[in-house]
């Protein structure tokens, strides 16, 4: 049952639950985690990479992207595209599968939250200021941010052999905290085409009481600056030799 196929479609489902679990957990009412607060959203986010990094190699994925960019930038860096619609079909219906089981998880909590845009946050980010040139720069930056130092923690300049075994999972999910606590407070850091898309497709289609609009207008400014900073980046990286 081992493939990168399956690796990345469990670990991106294990991601997402956890992360919109997260959200949901400090938003909806009468949780017991109701108004935590964004550290806790941070720190929930950061655990829940850790989570489907791990869960991802265990079945089959070594590299683990969970994340549409960072496949992105390793073909930008290798010259190797061959995979990425496979490894995006994994990510989007990972990220999907996570936020049903995350809405079926709240399921009594949905009612009594009134708020659908709140309800909509728990799913899907949106810009705490709406500028979408600006907004699309947020993303690019957080995402270049997250490639670059994914790409410097295993990079020979900071150990010739590479992190220690079991080491390197848990500074990937420092860096998400770091960038969450750091740069996520002006579009919510995506970071990551699928944990939006999926997300908001989940949205849509799920039946959510009193769930309003999934906001497709944003939808696309998560999309295209994470791809476009995982670009960018993996051209830092592919000529840097890191």
């Amino acid at each position: 049952m081992h493939s990168v196929w399956l690796g990345e479609y469990l670990g991106t489902l294990v991601l997402i639950l956890l992360g919109n679990g997260v959200n949901a957990n400090v938003t909806l009412r009468k949780s017991y985690a109701a108004d935590a607060g964004w550290m806790v959203v941070a720190t929930g986010w950061a655990i829940a990479v850790l989570c489907g990094v791990l869960v991802a190699q265990a079945f089959g994925s070594p590299a683990a992207h969970l994340n549409p960019a960072i496949s992105l930038a390793s073909a930008v860096i290798t010259g190797d595209y061959s995979h990425l619609l496979y490894l995006w079909s994994a990510q989007l219906l990972g990220a999907m599968s996570g936020s049903a089981l995350m809405a079926l998880h709240f399921a009594p909590h949905w009612k009594p939250t009134p708020d659908p845009a709140a309800k909509l946050g728990i799913f899907c980010t949106g810009p705490a200021i709406k500028s979408p040139l600006l907004n699309i720069a947020s993303e690019v930056i957080g995402t270049m941010v997250l490639v670059v130092v994914v790409g410097a923690i295993s990079s020979h300049g900071v150990s010739e052999a590479g992190p220690a075994a079991g080491i390197g999972q848990w500074l990937v999910a420092s860096l998400v905290w770091g960038i969450g606590l750091s740069l996520g407070g002006t579009t919510g850091y995506a970071i990551n085409p699928a944990r939006d898309l999926g997300p908001r497709l989940a949205h849509f289609l799920l039946p959510i009481p009193g769930k309003g609009s999934s906001n497709w207008g944003y939808a696309p400014i998560p999309i295209i600056g994470d791809l476009a900073g995982g670009a960018l980046a993996g051209l830092l990286l592919h000529y840097a030799h890191l």
